[in-house]
């Protein structure tokens, strides 16, 4: 009898200790808390644009940015701005000036810590510029001696000019400060239909930037900085 008592004993003993270990690790594995990820519209500018205005000879120009978080990847995005471009050169002096927005999405394709936001994204653009052009001189070319090359000022502008494009964008978005980014993007765009002068190519679009002879395709770039609002979290 007391060997069997000693027995039952010790079962109980390890059952006791068991059940503490079980209940230590319940506990523990409930302490993990999961952090709510902020939803909201953040807003600001790209900077590389006021700096390419102090810069940049002939230059000036200014955009707004926003995107706003619908899920846990997508954003929806937009920009607007305004860009004057001059061009003076040997055969050619044209003045280009406008505004265009741009519409779309943007995916984050970057898994963050918990409690971090950053992102490494793609995304599609729709744009749209609508601009004006000035011819103020050009060049007159021949190959006549007897009627020599001539650069004649005939000033002509060319207003109401629109543009349309789709754009591919990759950049990656930082969180400095709580609710405060930095980030860069690159542009790929390619153009789906504008409006020429008379007798006249464009030679900068606004929001496109510079066109080339033969050639649908554009590139950019974005170096901005942006504080995110929030509204709710999830």
């Amino acid at each position: 009898m007391k060997r069997k008592h000693i027995l039952l004993f010790y079962i109980s003993m390890m059952f006791v200790s068991f059940s503490g270990m079980a209940q230590q690790e319940t506990v523990t594995n409930d302490s993990i808390t999961k952090k709510n990820e902020k939803y909201g519209l953040r807003v600001g500018a790209d900077i590389s644009k006021p700096l390419r205005t102090l810069l940049e000879d002939g230059y000036t120009g200014f955009e707004v940015i926003a995107d706003f978080r619908v899920s846990e990847r997508f954003y929806a995005a937009a920009e607007i701005g305004n860009e004057k471009k001059d061009r003076f050169e040997a055969n050619l002096n044209s003045k280009t000036s406008g505004s265009y927005a741009k519409v779309g999405f943007d995916f984050n394709a970057y898994n963050n810590w918990l409690g971090m936001n950053n992102a490494i994204h793609g995304g599609l653009r729709y744009g749209f510029s609508t601009f004006t052009q000035e011819l103020l001189a050009y060049g007159i070319y021949t190959t006549n001696p007897t009627f020599p090359a001539s650069f004649r000022t005939d000033p002509r502008e060319f207003t109401g000019l629109t543009a349309h494009w789709a754009e591919l964008i990759v950049g990656v978005k930082t969180e400095i400060f709580n609710n405060l980014y930095l980030s860069v993007n690159l542009q790929l765009k390619r153009k789906i239909s504008e409006d020429k002068p008379d007798n006249f190519d464009n030679l900068y679009i606004p929001g496109f930037n510079r066109t080339y002879d033969f050639s649908e395709f554009g590139v950019g770039y974005g170096y901005s900085i942006s504080y995110l609002i929030p509204i709710f979290k999830k």
